[in-house]
């Protein structure tokens, strides 16, 4: 039985493996194939983060994970580079995460003031920030390592190999500046996303049908009465389509969210009460498996925050086709139904509260507000429009 647990154990770490390689590889030359899609830079650079950790760090997590490798001898300078590479890779995935949901609030909520501030300079600037402090990080736990030339076996080689109360310190700070922190961003980004989803979703609902017909100019006080009437009308209840569009936007921030807690909070409450509880010493399998549910994240990634956009899933298609040598008409077969359900979801998002922000005057209750939207051509709903001269 051990054998057979050993054995697939073995196959789900290179299958992850495999698929944190081929996914990050795919998404990361479409976005670089395409010029249109290179303003997603913080999602190229989470590819390239997330495939550097599945070329350097997961297959040294399978050789420390693994009975297969229990004869695998690390030195004090390998196991620090394997120490470095771990820390570093993942601090730079978590916090790469963290500016991507703040730049898509911003995308989302804000998108004019997006498109104006959204340069190069300011990603670069972004990325720059992200590897500084991934570094910082990674250097606090390496202080206080032995000096000599002693070893250590492969599934030993953990930040616990070199006790002491810096370390201690070390855990607590890398749990806070790489999960507390960016799961309370995450979680109050998306929330605020969610929020502004719900605004859109009952902005966007069709006029009444009595409302909406023409009808000619009338000074009576039945007419006055009916623009008055027509202004306190209440909103219009929602729809099954628009529930549907509220339910699907629920679960995407859901699975957004809970991906993320699902995979980093097992790996960093362990090793939070490694270090805290008096007598612990981390290590063993509740580490391993830990710390693989953490690395499943590098191999996810890339379908939450790649594949999901429905632009990305164009490109790919249109360059799979063009490998095989499609005729490029069969490209513009999708229907405008079928695009509009593939839509992804943050898209429609900027698209509906763009228009808000555009309109933003059309909201305000304020009678003087009224006033000066009627003089500038917004009809206000009821309102009887005046015949030409």
């Amino acid at each position: 039985q051990s054998i057979a647990q050993e054995v697939v154990g073995l196959l789900c770490m290179v299958l992850l493996t495999l698929t944190a390689l081929v996914a990050n590889t795919v998404v990361m030359v479409v976005i670089l194939k395409t010029p249109l899609l290179r303003k997603f830079i913080f999602v190229c650079h989470l590819c390239v983060v997330d495939l550097l950790s599945a070329i350097f760090l997961m297959p040294l997590g399978i050789i420390s994970s693994s009975s297969c490798f229990n004869r695998v001898i690390y030195s004090i300078a390998e196991c620090q580079a394997l120490i470095f590479l771990n820390v570093c890779f993942i601090s730079a995935s978590i916090l790469t995460i963290s500016i991507i949901s703040v730049e898509r609030y911003y995308y989302i909520v804000h998108p004019m003031r997006y498109e104006v501030k959204m340069t190069i300079r300011l990603a670069v600037a972004g990325v720059i920030f992200i590897w500084v402090k991934s570094v910082l990080i990674t250097v606090l736990a390496l202080v206080g390592w032995p000096q000599g030339n002693g070893a250590t076996s492969a599934s030993r080689c953990t930040v616990y190999w070199s006790p002491g109360a810096h370390k201690k310190v070390f855990v607590i700070i890398f749990s806070i500046v790489c999960f507390i922190l960016p799961t309370i961003i995450i979680f109050a980004v998306y929330c605020s996303v969610y929020r502004v989803a719900r605004m859109a979703s009952l902005q966007h609902v069709p006029m009444p049908a009595q409302v909406a017909a023409p009808r000619h100019r009338s000074d009576s006080i039945a007419s006055q009465v009916t623009i008055i009437t027509t202004r306190n009308l209440p909103l219009p209840r929602l729809t099954p389509e628009r529930f549907l569009g509220s339910y699907k936007a629920i679960l995407t921030l859901v699975l957004i969210v809970g991906q993320f807690l699902c995979c980093w909070l097992p790996f960093f409450a362990f090793h939070l009460h490694s270090s805290v509880t008096a007598g612990t010493v981390g290590g063993g399998h509740g580490e391993m498996v830990v710390t693989w549910i953490a690395y499943s994240s590098f191999a996810i990634n890339p379908f939450f925050y790649g594949l999901l956009n429905r632009q990305i899933r164009e490109e790919l298609a249109r360059l799979r086709r063009s490998c095989l040598n499609r005729p490029l008409g069969q490209e513009l077969c999708l229907s405008v139904s079928e695009a509009s359900v593939q839509e992804n979801f943050l898209q429609f998002l900027q698209r509906a509260t763009c228009t808000l922000e555009t309109h933003a005057s059309c909201i305000s209750p304020s009678p003087r507000n009224r006033l000066d939207q009627t003089k500038m051509g917004f009809p206000i709903p009821g309102q009887v429009p005046e015949e030409s001269s």
